[in-house]
């Protein structure tokens, strides 16, 4: 338990100066005091400290006396996620969280030190927002379980946490995706397919190698992808999740990729595994540049897709990206009947809700579905055929059609950047 003292002392000017030093014993018995120059201050602290070590809450006031900058950069290098999460992760606190929070104490950060950062943080995208709110919370949390603080002061209701903007994923259409895949140089055409037709990730398209195929399962095995590191110093790695996992492969996808191989025939390339300076690691690759190396997604990006996203007259937007194609295959997958659990293990997502929030949109059809599925049983829907001349019946199959084109045109973007 705490207690309060009065102590009085004489100034060299003569004068009596009072303060009011609170004792008390920590749990492992080490004896600590603070002095306060009012006793009312004095009085509610040894409260607090009483309070907390009966519930068992007791912290060392002092204990918070980190800068963030500092306790960042050692939460920071004790994590054992991917090296290339962990340049991310760095490059966000340092451009947007260690210039506001990185000189003061972690105990000195409260709800409104966090709310008015969050205010300087306008001029940022909504979702990036977002993403950098959430590692800053993140070391806090980590500071609570350390010990050094009582509360995450990310978590108080005064903090009204950043959110992106709600956007329903438009898939693209058929046409799109065939336009894209002819527009962009011959040598590269392939993304699309692979994109489209398999949904790998852009990483994963670029690792993509001929020994990869199981022709006899009808299978591709996805087992590596080409990640970017500071400097584009390119290394071979695991797919996200470090989660190797099997797609189907259309007959449509195996045929462009056997064009492909005649007129590109694969080229081996060695990269670092996992790191910079990991194992050097050799795969024959499907897509390489004309100077026999791994694509890299900067250059990609900006020096392929995008002009061939002006020549095929679609937007050059975030949304039209190289996820966009596997929007493309979830939606037209979804759209034929296959399951989410399905779809998310063929994406290759950690949680098959993630797929579901995804893309439950694209699913209304189901109640079609499952009303016909009931007329079925009542045989109901064999009035209605029997009451359909063969004209009526013609213009319905070519309103079908036209539905399922559009349908048939999906995109998906969810990981790159922000599961």
């Amino acid at each position: 338990m705490a207690w309060v003292e009065k102590r009085e002392r004489t100034t060299a000017k003569g004068k009596t100066q009072i303060t009011w030093r609170v004792r008390w014993r920590e749990p492992d018995g080490k004896a600590r005091a603070k002095s306060f120059p009012r006793k009312v201050d004095a009085d509610r602290f040894a409260f607090t400290v009483s309070a907390d070590i009966v519930r068992g809450n007791y912290l060392d006031p002092d204990a918070g006396k980190v800068l963030f900058e500092e306790y960042a950069g050692k939460w920071l290098a004790a994590q054992t996620f991917e090296e290339t999460t962990r340049v991310a992760v760095e490059l966000r606190l340092r451009l947007h969280a260690f210039p506001t929070l990185g000189h003061r104490f972690l105990s000195d950060i409260q709800p409104s030190t966090i709310q008015g950062w969050l205010r300087g943080l306008t001029e940022l995208a909504p979702t990036y927002r977002k993403v950098v709110f959430a590692n800053v919370a993140t070391v806090f949390t980590a500071a609570v379980d350390d010990g050094l603080l009582a509360k995450n002061p990310c978590k108080a209701p005064s903090v009204r946490k950043p959110k992106s903007d709600p956007k329903e994923l438009v898939p693209w259409t058929q046409q799109r995706v065939l336009a894209m895949r002819d527009e962009l140089p011959e040598r590269s055409s392939l993304v699309v397919v692979l994109g489209a037709g398999l949904g790998l990730r852009q990483g994963e398209i670029f690792a993509l190698s001929p020994d990869d195929l199981d022709l006899e399962r009808g299978e591709v095995n996805v087992r590596r992808q080409v990640k970017v590191f500071g400097g584009n110093v390119l290394v071979f790695g695991l797919p996200k999740g470090r989660k190797t996992r099997k797609v189907p492969l259309p007959n449509g996808v195996l045929e462009a990729i056997t064009r492909h191989m005649t007129q590109y025939p694969p080229l081996d390339v060695t990269l670092p595994w996992m790191v910079p300076d990991g194992k050097d690691t050799t795969a024959s690759l499907l897509l390489t540049t004309r100077e026999k190396k791994a694509l890299n997604r900067n250059y990609f990006n900006t020096y392929l897709w995008r002009p061939a996203l002006v020549r095929a007259k679609i937007p050059d937007l975030r949304e039209n990206g190289c996820h966009a194609l596997r929007h493309f295959f979830a939606s037209t997958a979804l759209h034929e009947g296959e399951t989410i659990k399905a779809v998310s293990e063929y994406l290759g997502h950690a949680d098959p809700g993630f797929t579901l929030r995804t893309y439950t949109h694209l699913m209304e059809g189901s109640s079609e579905r499952t009303k016909r599925a009931i007329d079925a049983v009542f045989g109901t829907h064999y009035e209605i055929e029997e009451d359909v001349d063969e004209d009526d019946d013609e213009e319905a199959a070519a309103d079908g059609e036209d539905r399922v084109a559009s349908h048939d045109v999906a995109d998906d973007c969810e990981d790159e950047n922000p599961e």
